[in-house]
């Protein structure tokens, strides 16, 4: 059993922050697709405290990209898994089809 226990949400942006790996995960794309994948709208500032605590977990580590004049000359803080993070992710992932697999094959129609 893995030391680190991790909740819903903090799955849900480690597994945004994989899944945005080749664009850049940063706390706003990461908020629109946890959005877009789950319907549910978060505020950005909630990811950016989710974000904070995956890393002082080691599950994500962070990095300054360059200024933008877009943003007014601030820097993006880029997020990626870390080889923990991606093990936890793995582990979650397995468990949670085990116990799938246990589901009988039951339809509940007319219940």
């Amino acid at each position: 059993m893995r030391e680190i226990s991790i909740g819903e949400l903090e799955e849900l942006v480690l597994l945004a922050v994989g899944g945005l790996y080749e664009q850049g995960a940063y706390a706003v794309p990461i908020h629109a697709l946890i959005h877009e994948e789950t319907g549910r709208n978060l505020d950005v500032t909630a990811v950016h405290a989710v974000l904070r605590r995956l890393e002082k977990k080691g599950l994500v580590m962070s990095s300054m990209g360059g200024a933008t004049a877009e943003r007014g000359g601030r820097r993006k803080r880029f997020f990626h898994l870390t080889d923990a993070g991606r093990s936890i992710l793995d582990e979650i992932m397995a468990v949670r089809s085990r116990l799938y697999q246990k589901l009988p094959r039951l339809t509940f129609a007319g219940i």
